[in-house]
């Protein structure tokens, strides 16, 4: 049994740019706010997978368009005071505008946020049960360090990336594309002892990744080298090449997953260090701390965004967060297929993909919103993560005041009073 109760307005599951986001939506729109997250920092793939850049913070384009901002330009705020710069960085492969990261700074801007909107953070704790009326959620256990324990609230957000919430629950849930496909995992690695002086040359990269697949028993997909990267502050190189495929979301193959992405990272370095100049004194610095997981379980959502919601760049009255990445789907392991936003280049995310089907004060942010499984694509990366989780954050701050949930009118008019682009 649980070991004691708190009463919050709001309680958040997960603490990636989703709950992050939702946190701070909630906060500023005047909630009592419990963030509840399994690690012992905050951040999500940011720091626990070492994608070490926020995409969808930024139009494709020639130049920069801003599309992201509220509750996430909060946080690249307190980067910038902690020396990281932030600037959009063009990236040489996709043409994306992307914010690279400094995990480390990343994980003390974080808690450094939330404690200055008051938010009362959780770690080392996650959701293992919940209870529900027909058609509100009342409490949520905890499972912590010291035990269990119970969190009362007016309205909740499941930001945890994989629908935890969403599970306990019951709710109803698509796995992948719903005909057995999950988009493939990456292995970030990150690599340091290069010399100072160390040009990295895409076609030596090319033949290193030709050599090693002669050596490993698992292939490397990519054929372009993959995306890479200088860590910022920092001589250390950032390399996302290796892509496995994932054939299901059980314990085996998650483990089986991390046991051979470690292997390959090992022995991708040792090649680096016998055939290409300037990284023979190199060594694997970090995987991990885990894979970097793409996609699991899509629960039922009031509205899923379509495809053609994003190739048109379609715009809507009840629209409440701006989604500006392109549809980037890995359902094939190294081959990412890309298609571009239309229109003014963003589209909106309505209120209805962040509330849960037949479920009243439950809001959903991040990569577990409503979504096709094309559209999915766009809609799941850390930028437009924290756009999704502001709003969240709002209309469950809004449930918890009024005991029903709000229309997106007020939702967006709180929204822009804090500063979100919509």
């Amino acid at each position: 049994m649980p070991r004691h109760e708190t009463q919050y307005d709001v309680v958040v599951a997960g603490g990636g740019a989703g709950g992050v986001g939702a946190a701070l939506g909630a906060a500023r729109a005047g909630a009592r706010v419990a963030l509840v997250e399994k690690y012992g920092f905050l951040g999500g793939a940011a720091t626990n997978a070492q994608v070490l850049a926020y995409c969808g913070f930024f139009h494709q384009g020639a130049d920069p368009v801003q599309a992201v901002a509220g509750a996430g330009e909060i946080v690249l705020d307190e980067m910038r005071r902690l020396g990281v710069a932030c600037t959009p960085y063009h990236s040489p492969t996709t043409g994306n505008w992307i914010v690279l990261l400094d995990p480390e700074r990343l994980k003390i801007a974080l808690d450094r946020v939330l404690m200055a909107h008051g938010v009362d953070v959780f770690l080392h704790s996650r959701v293992a049960a919940a209870s529900r009326t027909a058609e509100r959620v009342e409490s949520v256990t905890v499972a912590g360090m010291d035990g269990r324990f119970r969190l009362i609230a007016e309205s909740f957000v499941d930001a945890s990336g994989d629908a935890n919430l969403a599970l306990v629950l019951g709710q109803p849930m698509r796995l992948g594309d719903g005909e057995g496909r999950i988009q493939a995992y990456s292995m970030p690695i990150r690599v340091s002892g290069l010399a100072a002086d160390t040009a990295i040359d895409r076609a030596r990269m090319i033949r290193a990744i030709e050599l090693f697949n002669t050596r490993s028993p698992h292939r490397i997909d990519r054929t372009d080298g993959g995306i890479y990267t200088r860590v910022p502050a920092s001589s250390d190189f950032w390399w996302l090449v290796i892509d496995r495929a994932m054939p299901d979301l059980s314990s085996q193959s998650f483990t089986r997953a991390e046991q051979t992405g470690r292997e390959m990272a090992l022995l991708l370095v040792d090649v680096l260090r016998e055939t290409v100049p300037g990284f023979e004194g190199a060594w694997l610095a970090q995987t991990g701390p885990q894979i970097g997981v793409r996609e699991t379980r899509h629960p039922a959502a009031r509205y899923e965004i379509g495809h053609g919601d994003v190739i048109r760049g379609r715009l809507r009255e009840d629209g409440v967060a701006r989604a500006a990445w392109p549809i980037e789907l890995h359902s094939e392991a190294g081959r990412p297929i890309y298609e571009q936003v239309g229109g003014k280049g963003y589209y909106h995310i309505p209120l209805d993909a962040l509330h849960a089907r037949g479920i009243e004060n439950l809001w959903y942010a991040g990569r577990v919103i409503g979504a096709d499984p094309r559209a999915y694509g766009s809609i799941r990366v850390m930028g437009t993560a924290f756009a999704s989780g502001d709003a969240a954050g709002v209309a469950a701050a809004l449930t918890a005041r009024t005991g029903a949930a709000p229309d997106a009118g007020p939702v967006r008019a709180v929204l822009q009073d804090l500063g979100a682009l919509i």
